[in-house]
């Protein structure tokens, strides 16, 4: 096999190189990526300097002097075209590819011996010297050389300049091979020569690493390897190619021009894909091997393709057509076969036909010289829009013909391979002087179809072979291109004539080319969405391929079935397989199934070829130009991908992979997708009414700015939002602000994702006069609905939504036309028959509104109640596991908690434990995703039996696939300690399910209390109460649900006064956050239970610690807010924490948690004198202590433990004044927030100084 990981990094390396170096080379003369410097006035007409910035100028002299000209000229031509430096790089680039293209090719032959001296000009074939052959013995390689020559040679070996020898010598040959490879080795006479800059004596040199790099054997086609096939192949040219294109693909898919269009410089780079060979030989043998064995049976020639594809059994009618078309194969010659790639790229393809070719003629009696000489003239023909990419095509046929006859390199055996080349730079006026020896109708004739032809290749490079070219009287053009009539008289404007003459004679030639229609049209074309097409190539697409403009692949299957393709005639693609199933392409199928057979197919899936194309899934087929009532043959090798991507390959041969299918049955199918794998009574079944009968499915608007105007529900006041709104018209009279918005969401079936609001108030006013609103679907806006997402994993779940929401384009909605078959469409949404549906109306990661309504509705009154019966359960029970955390708005109480405080705080003793409210909790889930598992299988046997499909599908439902959770021990006892946290914080309170606080006002939810007084909001003492006691802090010991302090509901436990939470690793603090998590513990459980409970919740943790407590406090100082914010975020939006840690840094010199919602102006300044402060007091007075125990100390382990506890606590100190410098900035400022703008601006706004400068206190998030 082939080393390419070697092949891929010498010409990733050595395209750089060679830019380098050519690079190097043109600044020496004054050009560079700034700009073209003139010749300094010393300069005479033979010679001319050059200042490059050394201390003696740089000389050009003698021929070297027009070579610079022209180089110049040809910058300055494409920079009118784009700019300067896009000119000066495509030219570097191109010299460089023309060396590569010449250095590579020459490496082939000469190891395949195929050079016409026989003389390795790049290496020795002793493989002992460093030296190539024709450097050691110049005089043998048959080179033309002047006297000159010859003595420059004798002179530069006597002075041993091998490297100049070798430039001189390389060049030669490669003038040399002009004559018998002359679209690939065109004279260097030029500034292709005057940029060559190798040397094969540096080890670091690109002709050193081509010959030592890559084995020899890559190259060798005639040595056998142990496998019994040659160790070299041709295709190592294509290889080349594709890495050579690495790194500039790579830019247009990841890097700078990711998103940008593509213009036609880099339309090569981002189309090159190299298909394997195994696909390539599927789609010829079962091309042009099909059309030759349907007219001549061979056994012999069949079995010899592996890749052929016995044809399916066909229906009688079906069979007498094509006996008749067969009929007309029979007449066929192997020189009448026409064979065209329109994306040829290096050749690949034609290499492999050019093989099958070969194998024909011999079966017809021909001899290979014979073959290799016809095949070239009469059969194969090829197009690419990229000029390397044809000079390796080239050279690949070229060298598949040397393999077969060793007299084919005369450089007179026509080969049908172009670049297609613009028209622009042909000088029109100078079409005066053809025509010569026609007569005058003949000359007008003649002048108005090249006139057109150059109209018609007028910036040919950005449209390549899907330009429609007009049939011409070819004979007639090339007669009057043929003479010229100046009549030897040099004129101002008949200088360039004969340059003019050489671009229409290949004009011609490629016209005709394109023109002309083929037997067998095989390609793997370029693959560019609409989005990214140049703007003169997606006017061109949309005013000639309106119906496939959204993929350019498209536009080249189009222009082959229509233009290239002859009647009866084979055309075989490999493309992105969407074109199979998207809407976008919907089209383009209806075109292709109303007009011809498919074949034959192969779904690859993904992981086919290499690289980021790689992802795509991928399918080859072949299409007859016939339509007859066809049965096709299919291999389907989607499951085989990523780490089983090497049994691709393998499964092609099993039958178990194969499906016989009818085209005809497509068109059942709403949109007509090649789903040939579906079986006949999946067919029938989309006979049946359509769930766009019973509902309307839609997509939702798009806001413009998602940013700016939805938030993640527990970011803004709860108050604020109104989760029941029951249509647009109640907006008149709806105070609230935001509204839930249905935006998609995780995979989830049932019911739940309610995470997003929306800011809809005043009837969205701010959102309207943004000015960017796509208004779809307003009248269905707040009312019931089945949900989905746009953009599925595979799987699609949908959603019941209750009335009171948005939605939005990516959480597309169904809303029945009658309210009693909502729920029945959600159960059919959700079974399995409608999992099989979507796979084949849409088997792609896109879920439309189309696609659902597309689904087929059986009603059966008797299955009925049923199916809805146990859907609501559905509902509930989905809607109980998502209410069952705090990210849900109808939150109650933690299940750990809620245990407890169903029969009261007087409950049994073992609900005192944490460990028997987890059991509890346990089987709850269990006991939940067991029956909701169960209501899915049995919904599926209803929907299996309804549908007729008890041999097509199954009901069981997979663990994965149902969308409730189970218990979970680490995140649950977690999750409770979030939950403790927020009663802290006054967000929960034991006495109160659900929020208590969530935004506004905090004393006007919970009543604030000092010494013996109640106060009221101003702080005042109510009722004649006396607050005066000395330094009596006040607190919370009630909800202020009454005005009547004597009847307000009193509090299990109290909310944090001052909303904040130190966290450190001593407790220093009366509200330290662990004691208070231990008084909150012994509230719901009960004190005499605490330490176990603490031994439970440590060994859940499992963070490090020798006692419950410090495991506890351990995780708050390291893993708490981590957790939060993993909690409080949602895929696509990021993290949204409202627990908001301050963090000095690494050393935990200082750490404390506030609540987003009780933040104020002052909390900053409050946490930094009365704890920040406070902490660095705390460090003092025990860095204090240390140092007197190291002093006075009597047990070494006490002092060296004192020793180590200093050194910390001094780096805890220090980082903690360090942190109070930052603060201070803040404290001052005084910063306020509002709520309304989300967590992402205020967590910037609170850190940011009136100097508008960014004060990092807070955890990053």
């Amino acid at each position: 096999m082939m080393n390419k990981t070697a092949i891929k990094n010498f010409a990733v390396w050595a395209r750089n190189k060679l830019i380098a170096d050519i690079s190097y080379k043109a600044g020496l003369m004054g050009i560079s990526e700034d700009g073209i410097k003139s010749a300094l006035p010393q300069s005479t007409k033979d010679t001319k300097f050059y200042d490059i910035g050394t201390k003696e100028p740089y000389a050009v002299s003698g021929e070297a002097v027009r070579q610079r000209g022209r180089l110049t000229d040809l910058i300055n031509q494409k920079a009118g075209s784009s700019d300067y430096k896009t000119a000066y790089r495509s030219v570097i680039e191109e010299v460089a590819y023309t060396w590569f293209n010449r250095l590579i090719a020459i490496r082939f032959m000469e190891v395949n011996d195929y050079l016409p001296s026989h003389i390795r000009a790049l290496s020795s074939e002793s493989g002992t010297k460093l030296e190539p052959d024709l450097v050691t013995t110049p005089f043998d390689g048959e080179l033309e050389l002047s006297d000159y020559e010859q003595a420059e040679i004798i002179r530069m070996k006597n002075e041993n300049l091998v490297d100049d020898l070798f430039r001189m010598l390389f060049v030669k040959q490669c003038n040399a091979l002009n004559s018998v490879l002359p679209k690939l080795f065109e004279k260097t006479a030029d500034f292709t020569e005057l940029l060559l800059n190798v040397s094969v004596t540096d080890q670091d040199g690109v002709v050193y690493h081509l010959v030592h790099d890559i084995p020899e054997n890559d190259f060798n086609i005639s040595k056998i390897g142990e496998d019994g096939k040659p160790t070299g192949q041709v295709e190592i040219i294509g290889w080349l190619y594709q890495y050579y294109n690495t790194e500039q693909n790579e830019l247009v898919y990841d890097g700078t021009y990711s998103k940008n269009k593509i213009q036609k410089e880099l339309l090569p780079a981002a189309t090159t894909i190299y298909t394997p060979d195994w696909a390539v030989r599927y789609m010829v043998e079962n091309s042009l091997g099909r059309l030759w064995l349907e007219g001549h049976p061979n056994a012999d020639l069949k079995a010899g393709w592996k890749y052929y594809l016995d044809e399916a059994e066909q229906e009688a009618d079906v069979q007498a057509q094509l006996d008749k078309i067969r009929e007309e194969y029979k007449k066929l010659k192997p020189e009448d076969i026409k064979v065209i790639d329109p994306c040829m790229g290096s050749g690949h393809i034609l290499v492999y036909v050019f093989d099958v070719l070969m194998q024909i003629y011999e079966s017809a009696g021909y001899t290979q010289r014979e073959a290799a000489k016809s095949i070239l003239e009469n059969n194969v023909y090829g197009l690419d829009i990229d000029d390397r990419a044809f000079q390796l095509a080239y050279f690949a046929v070229m060298m598949k013909a040397r393999q077969y006859n060793r007299q084919i390199l005369n450089g007179k055996t026509t080969c049908h391979l172009y670049a297609i080349q613009e028209s622009n730079t042909v000088n029109r006026l100078q079409l005066k002087y053809f025509g010569s020896g026609l007569n005058d109708l003949e000359r007008n004739d003649a002048m108005n179809q090249i006139t057109g032809l150059l109209d018609t290749f007028t910036d040919a490079k950005e449209y390549g072979s899907i330009l429609d070219v007009d049939t011409c009287n070819w004979d007639l053009l090339c007669r009057f291109t043929a003479k010229t009539n100046d009549n030897g008289q040099m004129s101002m404007d008949s200088i360039g004539l004969k340059y003019t003459k050489e671009q229409l004679k290949l004009l011609i030639e490629i016209g005709q080319v394109m023109a002309q229609k083929y037997n067998v049209v095989v390609t793997n074309p370029p693959y560019l969405g609409s989005s990214r097409f140049s703007s003169k190539l997606d006017v061109y697409v949309k005013d000639n391929y309106a119906e496939e403009k959204a993929d350019l692949c498209m536009v080249m299957l189009k222009r082959s079935m229509h233009g290239y393709s002859l009647k009866n005639g084979f055309i075989s693609f490999i493309t992105t397989s969407s074109w199979m199933f998207l809407s976008s392409f919907e089209k383009i199928r209806n075109y292709m199934l109303s007009n011809f057979c498919i074949d034959s197919l192969v779904d690859f899936g993904t992981e086919l070829f290499d690289g980021k194309v790689g992802h795509n899934p991928i399918a080859a087929w072949v299409n007859r130009n016939n339509l007859m009532d066809y049965r096709m043959t299919a291999i389907r090798l989607v499951d085989y991908c990523y780490s089983r991507r090497d049994e691709k390959e393998p499964e092609f041969f099993k039958n178990s992979n194969r499906y016989a299918a009818e085209q005809d049955n497509f068109s059942k199918i709403p949109g007509s997708p090649i789903a040939y794998w579906v079986s006949e009574n999946m067919f029938k079944t989309f006979y049946y009414p359509k769930i766009s009968e019973f509902a309307s499915t839609n997509n939702g608007f798009t806001t413009g700015d998602n940013n700016l105007f939805l938030r993640l529900w527990f970011e803004v006041q709860f108050r604020k939002i109104d989760c029941n709104n029951p249509s647009v018209e109640a907006l008149r009279q709806n105070p609230a602000k935001w509204f839930p918005y249905n935006k998609g969401g995780d995979f989830r079936k049932w019911y739940g994702n309610n995470e997003y609001v929306i800011n809809w108030g005043n009837d969205g006013a701010e959102v309207k006069a943004y000015g960017h609103l796509v208004p779809r679907s307003m009248k269905y806006m707040f009312h019931e609905s089945v949900t989905w997402n746009k953009i599925t994993s595979g799987t699609t779940a949908f959603r019941y939504k209750r009335t009171g929401t948005m939605f939005d384009v990516g959480g597309l909605s169904m809303f029945s036309y009658k309210s009693e078959n909502l729920i029945y469409l959600l159960a059919l949404c959700n079974s399995v028959y409608t999992k099989k549906c979507l796979e084949i109306i849409s088997p792609t990661l896109n879920c439309e509104t189309g696609h659902v309504s597309s689904i087929p509705v059986i009603q059966n009154a008797l299955m009925e109640e049923q199916i809805v019966s146990l859907t609501k359960k559905n509902i509930v029970i989905s809607s109980a596991d998502w209410d069952s955390f705090e990210t849900s708005w109808d939150f109650t109480r933690h299940p750990l908690v809620h245990g407890v405080f169903r029969l009261s705080l007087e409950n049994a003793l073992a609900e005192k434990y944490i460990e028997a409210n987890y059991m509890e909790w346990e089987k709850e889930c269990a006991d939940r995703f067991n029956t909701l598992k169960a209501n899915e299988e049995k919904l599926n046997r209803i929907f299996i039996d309804l549908y007729g499909l008890q041999d097509e599908l199954t009901p069981e439902v997979e663990d994965k696939n149902v969308t409730v959770r189970k218990a979970d021990l680490g995140r649950d006892i977690r999750s409770l300690l979030s939950y403790a946290v927020g009663c802290m914080f006054g967000r929960y309170s034991l006495d109160r399910s659900g929020l208590a606080f969530a935004g506004d006002d905090f004393d006007k939810v919970y009543w604030k209390y000092k010494g013996q007084a109640a106060l009221d909001e101003h702080g005042e003492p109510i009722g004649g109460g006396y607050a005066g006691i000395s330094f009596a802090k006040y607190h919370y010991p009630k909800f202020k649900d009454s005005d009547d302090w004597e009847k307000a509901t009193p509090l299990t436990f109290e909310p944090d006064v001052d909303n904040v939470l130190p966290i450190t690793d001593e407790e220093y603090f009366e509200d330290d956050i662990v004691g208070l998590f231990c008084a909150w513990l012994k509230k719901v459980y009960g004190a005499d239970t605490l330490e176990e409970n603490l031994d439970f919740i440590a060994k859940a943790l499992g963070n490090k610690g020798n006692t419950s407590r410090e495991v506890i406090r351990n995780y708050f100082l390291n893993d708490f807010f981590k957790d939060h914010c993993k909690t409080y975020s949602v895929t696509g939006s990021g993290k949204r924490p409202i627990y908001w840690l301050f963090d000095s840094g690494k050393q935990n010199g200082f750490k404390a948690l506030i609540y987003m919602h009780r933040y104020d102006e002052n909390t900053i300044g409050n946490l930094r004198i009365d704890y920040l402060h406070r902490m660095e007091r705390v460090y003092d007075s025990e860095i204090a202590r240390m140092q007197d125990i190291i002093d006075n100390g009597s047990a070494a382990r006490e002092v060296t433990a004192a020793t180590k506890r200093k050194e910390k606590l001094q780096k805890q100190i220090k980082e903690c004044k360090e942190y109070d410098e930052k603060i201070a900035h803040l404290a001052l400022a005084r910063i306020k927030i509002d709520l309304d703008d989300g967590v992402k601006v205020n967590y910037e706004k609170v850190q940011t100084g009136t100097d508008g400068k960014k004060y990092t206190v807070l955890a990053k998030i």
